[in-house]
């Protein structure tokens, strides 16, 4: 918290909490911070002490956050979701609740944010967890897409929840239940892609300036997300770096997930592609825990409102489906496990 504090204020170096290769960075970057890289290689996010600054005073205003009140963290610093928390306790005067490591009954916050995979388990078991989620004034939830049967199911709880949408290079959720917060505008492009201009805009990709002015044009930075705005709020359909050729078709793994989803009920998965030399890239599905639909099923529902493109070539079956820290499914991992033929 003393070495953010410094670094916001212009007091002591840029810091970053998270491996990165940059040994340097311009004087206005405050924060590095790597992506994930679930989807592609790694870029080293650096964010302006402005962009972080307004990024948690626009939170703290749209929960209308009062100072002294207090944030719990539960989610790892190496990711700009946990990071926020420290910033917006600052703003507030206080110190976040550490509760990363936490077993056994939570001590009150007034806020906090976490993954789907965290209000899953709160809603499925771990009650000290749901009593914690409970008795907060809200609970962002962010990281990955939140099922909608998942909201409601916290709904139906009590839970205040709040589906948070944005990525490091927005300094995290710049978007609240579909709507933009202060500062951020959207526009959805010819192609469906959402592209985004807010105040907590980062500042470069510290390894890859070139890469970073290429996605910004007009103050606005171009996602990979796809979108559309209905009455004036922001609904995500999709990713466009999920989309695959196989059989010389256009699929979206997105789309294949959440076929199977809303048809077998409580099927656990998700779609992946390997290359291959007859189909391009050939559709591979995971899919964890007991319930185990049958195969030529899935098959014939993907063939029948899909195509005959979106066949599965291959099933693997793994105890759980691996995730980044955020809660993505890591489908790099994915490949690899299929190619080893491992668990």
């Amino acid at each position: 918290m003393a070495r953010l504090a410094k670094a916001l204020a212009g007091d002591g170096p840029a810091i970053s909490l998270t491996s990165i290769a940059s040994t340097h960075v311009p004087s206005r970057i405050a924060l590095v911070v790597a992506t994930s890289g679930s989807t592609a290689s790694a870029k080293e996010v650096g964010l302006s002490a402005g962009a972080i600054l307004t990024s948690a005073k626009s939170t703290n205003a749209y929960l209308n956050a009062s100072s002294g009140q207090v944030w719990s963290l539960l989610l790892p610093l190496t990711h700009i979701a946990g990071l926020n928390v420290l910033v917006r306790s600052l703003e507030l005067g206080t110190t976040p609740l550490d509760l990363r490591e936490h077993s056994g009954k939570y001590p009150y916050a007034d806020f906090t944010a976490i993954v789907p995979t965290q209000l899953f388990r709160a809603l499925n078991g771990d009650s000290d967890l749901l009593e914690h989620l409970l008795s907060a004034k809200a609970v962002l939830v962010g990281g990955a897409a939140l099922d909608a049967k998942l909201r409601e199911q916290a709904n139906t709880a009590g839970i205040k929840v709040i589906e948070s949408y944005g990525m490091t290079e927005t300094c995290g959720g710049c978007v609240y239940d579909g709507m933009p917060l202060a500062n951020t505008q959207i526009e959805i492009n010819e192609a469906g892609l959402i592209r985004i201009s807010t105040g907590s805009l980062a500042a470069t990709y510290v390894n890859d300036a070139d890469g970073w002015n290429d996605l910004v044009r007009d103050g606005f930075f171009q996602t990979s997300d796809m979108g559309e705005l209905r009455d004036g709020k922001l609904i995500i359909t999709g990713r466009s770096d999920d989309v695959i050729i196989t059989g010389g078709e256009n699929i979206s793994l997105t789309q294949v997930e959440k076929i199977i989803h809303e048809t077998f009920t409580g099927v656990q998965c998700a779609a992946f592609a390997i290359a291959d030399t007859q189909w391009g890239q050939a559709l591979h599905l995971a899919i964890a825990g007991p319930v185990q639909p049958d195969q030529s099923a899935i098959n014939e529902y993907l063939s029948s409102h899909i195509s005959m493109a979106a066949k599965i070539k291959k099933f693997i079956y793994v105890d759980e489906l691996p995730r980044t820290a955020l809660d993505k499914i890591d489908r790099p991992k994915l490949t690899a496990m299929a190619q080893g033929d491992s668990r």
